[in-house]
């Protein structure tokens, strides 16, 4: 049975993220780690290979500069067909969180330099690709997509405000609180007024879903 307070990070290399503070922390990575971690890591190409923990396995889920490296699209092994590699890392997402756990992205996103900087990154994401995953009827239900998430927030971000909150922090730091975030948002607000594209150094897009399954 799933902890109640148990997190899993993708793409976590030697210190994976914690953005809800919880007691238990666990990670996947790409590659092994030449000295034993100090938390649970498992070894995936989840390009490839489904997340290697059971279903409803975690109440939360993290992707700090994760989604842009995972394949739109490979072919099969016998080059006979497709494969929608991102679909399904969302599917094996939804498929390991507990009901009313939360995803918590950050990816590097259209039109900012970010996006593109890296000649690793092979999945460009707009302000609206979350609309492919989430609500009742996603488009995403076209290419293969067979998870539900309800939309918490989907919105640019500052990344000293976000891209904290490492394994054993129990502090929670998904978001900016009181005060600061109302200052960013008056700040940007400015920006718009004035013509100015909050994108321009706003390069991450913060995705917050919640799984939405029978409980």
């Amino acid at each position: 049975m799933a902890s109640p307070d148990r997190h899993l990070d993708l793409g976590c290399g030697k210190f994976p993220r914690n953005p809800y503070g919880r007691a238990v922390v666990c990670g996947v990575d790409i590659r092994a780690l030449a000295e034993a971690p100090g938390f649970e890591l498992r070894t995936a190409n989840l390009a490839i290979e489904p997340i290697p923990y059971e279903d409803g396995s975690f109440a939360s889920v993290s992707a700090y500069d994760f989604l842009e490296h995972v394949p739109r699209i490979l072919p099969t092994a016998d080059g006979t067909d497709t494969t929608f590699p991102f679909v399904r890392v969302m599917n094996e997402i939804w498929r390991v969180l507990a009901p009313g756990g939360r995803l918590y992205a950050l990816t590097p996103a259209y039109p900012h330099p970010a996006a593109f900087a890296d000649p690793t990154h092979v999945n460009i994401v707009t302000d609206t690709t979350h609309e492919y995953f989430c609500g009742e009827n996603p488009p995403g239900r076209m290419y293969g997509f067979v998870g539900h998430y309800r939309l918490l927030r989907a919105e640019r971000v500052r990344i000293d405000d976000h891209y904290s909150a490492i394994a054993g922090s129990r502090e929670n730091r998904a978001a900016p609180s009181g005060p600061r975030r109302l200052a960013h948002a008056f700040r940007d607000t400015l920006r718009r007024l004035r013509g100015k594209q909050v994108a321009d150094d706003l390069p991450y897009l913060l995705w917050e879903f919640e799984a939405v399954k029978p409980g």
